[in-house]
């Protein structure tokens, strides 16, 4: 017997486990047995999901960002041909390249907004926006904040339309040759280090930027002699002036303007040191166009002002006098309260310097269109008769002499009250006029307790008008009031 025959025959190998995979499709999971599978490899998928994002970007219009780094914008706005909107909220620095990117890209870019957030830079200089303006053949709105580091502004572009920038400081020069701009926002910093020639700036407007509608200019360097080289500017065509923190302007200012402007629809002279005389000029210049005076941080207009303008200015939507009536300094934090229409209220550093109002003044207000008045910050006032039919916003935030007693509104469309800072009893007060469902519409007095408590009496603090004997009793629905207690 050979040695082959004498061994043992080798077992067969065992059986493969029966696997999803050996019988099924990868790609569906369906049996393979007499299945077409019509999903494509995953290769194929990537170039398909690449393709259709090349396509947005290519179509996209408009994009809103928050890039971390300028790399993202160098690698994705060149595949943006049509872009025309770009809106930028910078949570790193504005640099050189981050501006090339910007200029060699997006070639139709119409509108572009630069903001930063609290610990980015923007390092852009005057030479770089000069740049970027004169390259972009379509830009007509143009938008940046941080510019703290330009040092000069030369401009010049006949497409430019809007142009706000926000933190100038200290410009040695200031040329805008923009023949098509409607729209100039020029906000400065309150460093007491601020220099800049608002003279020669003012004076150049006329000639460079003819067509002028919106003009607004925060800067502690304005002064009478600035708003006098804007008249000579003769910018007639002004709808909207804002000429705020200028505390060195008075009334010889508001003369200027009066002689300069013909149809205002806005004034803003907020931070500046005119009186009731220069309150009055406004009224007579303009009765027939202005809808908005905003007239916050005029430490020399009284109640007899601000009244005045309510009973001239019939087309009157909009008024913000807070902290012009102001009483007890010593009691006031430093720095002073800049507030807003909408209630909200933000602390500036420097401001001008305000004098002492006599206390206990009584402010009446009757409006056929007044929609918004603010009063914050008026701690002079103790009494208040508000007769609005369509006021919706009424910002009493911090009048904290206003007497709970002494406060009539009489305002049914009444929408928001903002009452920050005051007493808890004017806040009840407040609340009960404006949230009770049905009011009475008989005349309403104020009363208060005699001095030994024994019964209330009335006290005739404001003229009251006699209502028909048929309407007396008839209830009126008064509209759904927020009275607002937060900052």
């Amino acid at each position: 017997m050979s040695s082959s025959s004498s061994l043992p025959a080798k077992p067969p190998p065992p059986p493969r486990p029966k696997t999803r995979g050996s019988y099924n499709c990868g790609r569906c999971g369906q049996p393979k047995k007499g299945h077409v599978c019509n999903l494509p490899s995953p290769a194929a998928v990537s170039r398909a999901w690449r393709d259709c994002a090349d396509r947005v970007w290519r179509v996209a219009e408009e994009l809103r960002l928050r890039p971390a780094a300028a790399g993202l914008l160098g690698a994705l706005l060149p595949r943006c041909a049509a872009l025309s909107r770009l809106v930028l909220h910078m949570e790193s620095a504005v640099d050189a390249t981050m501006l090339s990117c910007l200029a060699f890209s997006c070639s139709s870019l119409e509108t572009l907004e630069i903001t930063m957030a609290d610990k980015a830079i923007n390092n852009m200089t005057g030479e770089e926006l000069s740049r970027l303006v004169s390259e972009k053949h379509s830009l007509s709105i143009l938008k940046i904040g941080g510019c703290s580091n330009l040092g000069f502004l030369n401009l010049s572009s006949s497409s430019l339309n809007v142009l706000w920038l926000s933190d100038l400081c200290s410009l040695s020069e200031s040329v805008i040759s923009c023949p098509n701009m409607s729209e100039l926002s020029l906000c400065f910093t309150q460093q007491s280090s601020e220099c800049t020639d608002l003279v020669s700036l003012m004076d150049g407007l006329g000639r460079s930027c003819p067509n002028l509608r919106n003009l607004h200019i925060s800067s502690i360097q304005l002064s009478n002699e600035a708003v006098s080289a804007l008249e000579a500017a003769n910018l007639r065509g002004l709808c909207m002036l804002s000429l705020i923190l200028g505390s060195k302007m008075t009334d010889a200012a508001v003369a200027s303007i009066v002689r300069s402007c013909a149809s205002l629809e806005l004034l803003d002279l907020s931070g500046s040191s005119i009186s009731d005389s220069g309150v009055g000029m406004i009224c007579k210049a303009f009765p027939h166009t202005l809808s908005r005076l905003l007239l916050a941080l005029c430490p020399n207009i009284t109640t007899c002002g601000i009244q005045a303008a309510t009973a001239q200015l019939p087309l009157l939507q909009l008024m913000d006098c807070g902290m012009s009536l102001r009483s007890n300094l010593q009691n006031e934090k430093q720095g002073a309260y800049f507030g807003e229409i909408n209630g909200r209220i933000r602390l500036c550093p420097k401001l001008p310097t305000l004098k002492k109002q006599p206390m206990r003044q009584k402010l009446i207000i009757k409006h056929d269109n007044l929609k918004k008045l603010s009063l914050w910050g008026c701690s002079a006032i103790d009494a208040l008769y508000v007769k609005c039919p369509e006021l919706i916003d009424l910002n009493l935030n911090t009048c904290t002499n206003l007497h709970p007693e002494r406060l009539l509104l009489q305002c049914p469309n009444l929408k928001n009250v903002h009452a920050f800072g005051c007493q808890d009893m004017l806040i009840g007060a407040i609340k009960n006029q404006v949230l009770n469902e049905f009011a009475a519409a008989e005349p309403h007095l104020p009363c208060k307790r005699l001095a030994d408590g024994s019964k209330r009496v009335q006290l005739s603090q404001f003229p009251q008008e006699q209502l028909p004997e048929d309407k007396i009793w008839i209830g009126f629905k008064r509209s759904e009031c927020i009275v607002h207690l937060d900052s």
